[in-house]
């Protein structure tokens, strides 16, 4: 039996259904990435910080992975705001993706009044790289581990202060958890981003910090800040000698933080799938893992989108919950 093929008739042409088939994906395919267009990567931080620079590790990988080019623009302030802004006024049309820690969705709307619901305007199709936090110590302070610094913070109550790179953030909270955990009266005093937090610990100024591995790590290794324990599950290859949280007793300090990559909900699936499929390839890379791992990162695990929703309703339902506690005020 011959298999036969079914002609359309298309004014004085004919088509086969198989041509119509061909012809029908290729327009799916352009209208699912603009044709000739590049990939703008909106970056929510500024210029050198880890949400650039892992921006920067993916972009060049996206542009080989997709044989199109990749801009990246920085768009840093108002907690990742501008750059979901900036996303939100750009064509649905999958030309724009946005680079951004979790806590964008998890912590931000607690901390700043916004106009809009976060959850909703953005969604993470992949999460690129992952990191904890590190307390952190100037060298002067008497002691070594972390027995010995409750042990220090006890006996000089009210005295001794932690700092934090933004108030209301997962390093606020952190203090405020150890407080709880450990029966301490460490004072929390915020700033408005890493750098500076850093310098007044490394000034003696404040002699503790909560802090992420990226911008720590050089300064733990120049031995300019002693470091206590880390907050990931397990010890990192970046810190090996460091404890963690768990490790300690304190199973309520783990915490992990990821960058992720986001787009619009509303842009099309198979846009979606596609540049999740091209990130994924990216990561795979064992350059981009190696580069990663000298930063304090390791590369993110292939959760679904779905997952990685999931996961950010729960840490934004735990941190409301703790900053309820204390009375936080979203300014």
């Amino acid at each position: 039996m011959k298999t036969s093929i079914v002609s359309v008739p298309m004014g004085r042409r004919f088509w086969s259904v198989a041509t119509l088939a061909l012809v029908m994906a290729s327009t799916s395919g352009a209208l699912a990435q603009p044709a000739g267009k590049p990939l703008r990567v909106v970056v929510a931080g500024a210029s050198g910080g880890g949400t650039d620079i892992v921006a920067r590790l993916l972009s060049e990988g996206l542009q080989k992975e997709l044989h199109q080019t990749v801009v990246v623009d920085l768009k840093p302030g108002g907690g990742g705001a501008i750059a979901v802004n900036d996303l939100m006024q750009s064509p649905r049309d999958g030309s724009t993706m946005l680079v951004a820690i979790s806590g964008l969705v998890s912590e931000v709307p607690h901390i700043v009044k916004l106009r809009i619901d976060m959850a909703k305007e953005v969604k993470p199709i992949a999460e690129l790289a992952r990191f904890g936090l590190v307390l952190v110590g100037n060298p002067s302070v008497p002691a070594r581990t972390m027995s010995e610094l409750i042990g220090y913070v006890k006996a000089h109550p009210g005295k001794v202060s932690y700092a934090s790179y933004s108030p209301g953030t997962i390093a606020h909270l952190s203090g405020l958890k150890l407080n709880q955990a450990a029966g301490l009266d460490m004072t929390h005093v915020g700033y408005k981003s890493s750098q500076p937090a850093l310098t007044d610990v490394m000034g003696g100024h404040v002699p503790l910090m909560f802090d992420g591995m990226s911008t720590s790590l050089p300064l733990i290794k120049a031995g300019k800040l002693k470091a206590f324990a880390v907050s990931l599950p397990q010890r990192t290859p970046s810190l090996p000698d460091v404890p963690t949280f768990r490790e300690l007793g304190l199973p309520d300090l783990e915490t992990v933080i990821w960058f992720g990559a986001w787009v619009t909900p509303d842009t099309p699936a198979e846009t979606q799938a596609r540049l999740r499929q091209a990130t994924l390839k990216v990561l795979e890379q064992p350059a981009v893992r190696e580069r990663m791992q000298e930063l304090g990162f390791s590369a993110g695990l292939p959760r679904s989108p779905e997952e990685l929703q999931r996961t950010l309703k729960v840490d934004f339902d735990k941190t409301g919950e703790l900053l309820r506690s204390i009375d936080f005020k979203a300014e």
